[in-house]
């Protein structure tokens, strides 16, 4: 393959419009006002393609979407083979590329920049037997189809690559349609490579009814009636087709969908979806609470978060966040794991951030006896350390984003004890199950919203009942603007701050003074701002807990 020299000058010319503004890829991708991200998307969608040339032709995804932000704003990130986020390595491609549009005065400054990067990686585009294949989807947004526009204009055009369009989609789907794509490439599918968004449909149907009909039918399970608030995000209408399809076994009756006005675009994320909710701990517009035995969850605009939340008897809301979500797996597979007489042999453990309350922590730890891993704030982080470190790797963010990463020891454990002769124990199978039920490429509301479903019915909870596991320690979570963020260094996890020299002991003095006080000062990694998180036993003195850190940090700059 050879560049078209001056077809990639044109279509620069008429595609790159935004100059100077600088971007940068963080775990999100690159994300800002769509009007301003014409030129991002064309060098990303370059990116993607040399991508998928670096590794042989392999299927990359690349989406659209600016998750739980508000209409105006768009962007776009690219997967991996597997699902995964992009590779850590190439984050500053993405960047370089994107700055050398943005900041170049003649498209020769720009071509010179993306010949190095081909040259750096070794790509060899004259590889005739190597066509690149990528995989695109878009969320709901009004600014999505002329940004694909801009995202595909060289793909086909310019590198030969054969582009799978996958329309709407939320982003777990576009994770799980990629990896599952190049799943079937490796098994020599080839005929059937292309994966399609009913794969995706049946697969986790399929798992949801099969660890429902592992149980006594005769005692059928039953869940609680559900309300989900899908942000008026692109959640709704391809949640609309999970629970359309005739093989679902929930009675139509047990759940509704709230806003899911996905065709009106300023309605997205405005007043509901799980940031809106988790932020402001309370009901979303549009839901008015009609029993206290029902279970509410809300998704977020491109449905890779979800939280959950009910109202008692005087109707007074409460939260299941992340942390809850992780604990409610930790007590299901660990019992699974212990009925199954394979405590000793698969590790099961739950990775959290400094952001977890600590009496989840506490928990998890005290209660559940199970193994507890701190890291950095960052999906990608969380990510790596559970499919590392765990044979059962549970993962959420306080905000809802997460998944269960189960290892290849783990499958081949399951399978060589289900094949012996008095294997076909009712806790094997049910982790069998399970295991298919979890979108492992990426946090995903519907998965984690099944999944949550079936643990529920499983354990013969109501949601008072999971709430009532561990009582969270009040916290508190505020932003304080300072001139330089980047001054703010931090070790232990984030939970430790090396500089400014001193800041870290006076924080420490003043958390001694409150009954089980923590307190952390991290960096935005988006605006020049720190965020300072505290949380305390008595709620009384929790205001007063967060002031004296954040005075502490106002005199350090």
């Amino acid at each position: 393959m050879k560049i078209d020299y001056e077809q990639l000058r044109k279509l620069y010319d008429e595609t790159c419009r935004t100059k100077n503004v600088q971007y940068s890829y963080g775990t999100a991708g690159f994300r800002t006002l769509a009007k301003d991200l014409d030129t991002v998307m064309f060098t990303t969608g370059i990116l993607a393609v040399l991508r998928s040339l670096k590794l042989q032709g392999q299927y990359v995804g690349v989406m659209i979407t600016a998750s739980h932000n508000p209409y105006q704003d768009n962007g776009v990130k690219i997967v991996e083979p597997d699902g995964s986020m992009l590779l850590a390595s190439w984050e500053p491609y993405a960047m370089q590329l994107a700055n050398a549009a943005l900041f170049a005065t003649h498209f020769e400054e720009f071509y010179a920049e993306l010949v190095k990067l081909i040259e750096l990686e070794k790509i060899d585009l004259g590889a005739s037997n190597v066509a690149p294949h990528i995989v695109v989807g878009r969320d709901s947004r009004e600014s999505s189809p002329y940004l694909l526009r801009c995202l595909t204009s060289t793909m086909a055009s310019v590198f030969h690559a054969r582009v799978l369009d996958l329309g709407c989609v939320t982003t777990p789907q576009l994770h799980y349609i990629t990896d599952l794509s190049n799943r079937r490439e490796r098994e020599g599918d080839s005929a059937l490579a292309a994966a399609t968004e009913q794969d995706y449909y049946s697969f986790f149907i399929g798992a949801f009814n099969e660890l429902f009909t592992t149980y006594d039918m005769e005692k059928r399970l039953s869940v609680p009636k559900l309300f989900i608030d899908t942000a008026n995000g692109i959640g709704g209408p391809q949640l609309k087709k999970l629970l359309a399809s005739k093989d679902w076994v929930v009675p139509s009756d047990q759940i509704e969908i709230i806003n899911d006005k996905s065709d009106v675009p300023k309605l997205l994320n405005s007043e509901c979806g799980a940031d809106y909710v988790k932020t402001n701990q309370r009901l979303p517009k549009g839901l008015s609470p009609s029993s206290f035995e029902s279970l509410y969850c809300s998704f977020d605009g491109d449905a890779d978060r979800v939280v959950f939340y009910y109202v008692d008897s005087e109707l007074k809301f409460h939260l299941l966040d992340g942390d809850k979500i992780s604990t409610l797996f930790a007590k299901f597979l660990s019992k699974q794991l212990e009925m199954a007489n394979l405590e000793r042999s698969l590790k099961i453990g739950v990775v959290q951030t400094a952001y977890a309350n600590g009496s989840s922590t506490a928990y998890i730890k005290d209660t559940l006896h199970c193994p507890v891993s701190c890291t950095k704030t960052g999906v990608k982080h969380l990510h790596h350390e559970a499919a590392t470190q765990y044979d059962i790797g549970i993962y959420f963010e306080a905000n809802g984003h997460g998944t269960i990463i189960f290892s290849e020891k783990f499958h081949q454990t399951i399978e060589s004890e289900l094949s012996k002769p008095n294997g076909h124990t009712l806790a094997l199978k049910t982790l069998s199950c399970f295991a298919k039920l979890i979108n492992q490429t990426v946090g995903d509301a519907m998965s984690d919203m099944l999944a949550v479903l079936a643990t529920l019915a499983i354990l013969k909870m109501a949601p008072m009942n999971w709430d009532e596991e561990y009582k969270d320690l009040p916290n508190k979570l505020v932003k304080c603007i300072v001139p330089d963020r980047s001054i703010f260094q931090t070790t232990d996890q984030e939970r430790k701050l090396q500089n400014p020299v001193g800041l870290q002991s006076k924080i420490d003095s003043v958390i001694a003074k409150y009954p089980m006080g923590r307190s952390f000062v991290r960096a935005s990694g988006t605006e020049d701002a720190v965020r300072v998180y505290a949380e305390c036993q008595d709620m009384s003195k929790l205001d007063q807990f967060c002031n004296e850190i954040v005075g502490y940090v106002k005199a350090s700059v």
